[in-house]
This record gives structure tokens, C-alpha cells and sequence, in this order.
């Protein structure tokens, strides 16, 4: 089965998840199977949990990326992986694990999947969500307290110590390797539209 890796990065709260989102709703009939960056944040049980809020969450280091790539080598091998699963709540990883099977799209997303050349590599479609700074910290401010428990003043902290600097640093040099980029992500209608007809002819030909 001939595999398609779609990466899709682009700064925090920039509109990759409501892209992915509408990516595997385009692709449902062809089986797509979906691996966020994000889980696959480093576990630090060692670390008391202070401590572990105080880590840089949006620093390459953050990540164990070199699983992520060999479980999108497996997948492409048509192997079944189990990726860990991170608790945004706790700041570390669960116990839990989750089985995902092959399928003939994958979707990849994450702040910082083109900072790696060696995950850079085995993407097909690269597609970058470029969103300005003020809406995309607006969007995190909500997620962030609405979703993961967190208060206002402990986001804007983070945003400005570690969040906005390692954007800046990292996140937005790697738009240079994007094959598409695609402003507000997946509330740009007509970019999705056409990332979606410009996927469907690439599966179509396999």
C-alpha cells in the first residue's frame, strides 16, 4: 500500500487542528490515520510537577521526535505503532498508549515537524498555516484556560518567556521548507478546498 505523509505545521493556536480536522473529514472513506507532534513530549516523571511547568515546552528538545519518526516509518512499512499519550493537565506522559493502524494518509501535525530534517524528509505535502501573532494568542489564551485547566496570567508568562521566542527562533524560519502555505489554516476555505482536490489526484494516481 503506497502511504502519503501530509505534514502540517505552523505556529501555535495558527488553525492546524481545525485543518487536520477537516482533512480527515475530506479523506474519511480512504482511511486516515492522524499523529500530532505533541504526543510525543518527553516524559519527566523525575520531575516534581513545579518543575515540570517551568520547562520550554516549544524547544526541539521538548520532543522525542526520533520516535515519532520511526513510528511513521512502520506506518509507511504498513506496521501497526502505539503512540504515547501526553496530559497537557499534568505535564507529563500517561501510561496510556494508543494503537494506530496503517493507512494510506497520514496526517502529521505539530509546531515544529519542519524544524527536523529527518521527519522533514518522509512528508509528501508539507503545508505550513501561517496566522497572525495577536489571533493566535488569543486562541491559545481560550484553549489553554477553557481546556487545560490553566489561568491567564501563567499562559501570557509562558507565551512571553518561552512561546513567542522559540516561534520566532524555530517555528517560523522552518516556513521556508512548506510546499503550501495557507493563511488562517483550516478557516481559509479556498486554500482547503484546493490542498484537498490537490490530495484527492495525488491518491488517485497511486
Amino acid at each position: 500500500m503506497r502511504v502519503t505523509v501530509i505534514g502540517v505545521a505552523g505556529g501555535t493556536g495558527s488553525g492546524k487542528s481545525t485543518l487536520v480536522k477537516q482533512l480527515q473529514e475530506a479523506f474519511c472513506d480512504d482511511d486516515v490515520a492522524t499523529l500530532c507532534h505533541d504526543y510525543y513530549y518527553k516524559a519527566h516523571s523525575e520531575l516534581s510537577y513545579e518543575e515540570r511547568t517551568k520547562l520550554n515546552y516549544d524547544h526541539p528538545a521538548a520532543f522525542d521526535t526520533d520516535m515519532l519518526v520511526e513510528h511513521i516509518r512502520a506506518l509507511k512499512s504498513n506496521v501497526p505503532i502505539e503512540h504515547p499519550v501526553y496530559s497537557f493537565v499534568e505535564h507529563n506522559r500517561t501510561e496510556e498508549r494508543v494503537l494506530v493502524r496503517p493507512s494510506r494518509v497520514i496526517i502529521v501535525d505539530g509546531i515544529l515537524i519542519f524544524e527536523n530534517e529527518e521527519l522533514r524528509n518522509l512528508m509528501d505535502i508539507k503545508v505550513f498555516v501561517d496566522t497572525d501573532a495577536d489571533i493566535r494568542l488569543a486562541r491559545r489564551i481560550l484553549r489553554d484556560v477553557c481546556e487545560r485547566g490553566r489561568t491567564m496570567h501563567s499562559v501570557i508568562e509562558q507565551y512571553t518567556n518561552t512561546v513567542k521566542p522559540m516561534h520566532e527562533q524555530f517555528v517560523e524560519p522552518s516556513k521556508r521548507y512548506a510546499d503550501v502555505i495557507i493563511p488562517e489554516g483550516g478557516f481559509n476555505s479556498v486554500a482547503v478546498g484546493m490542498l484537498i482536490h490537490n490530495i484527492r489526484s495525488i491518491i488517485d494516481e497511486q
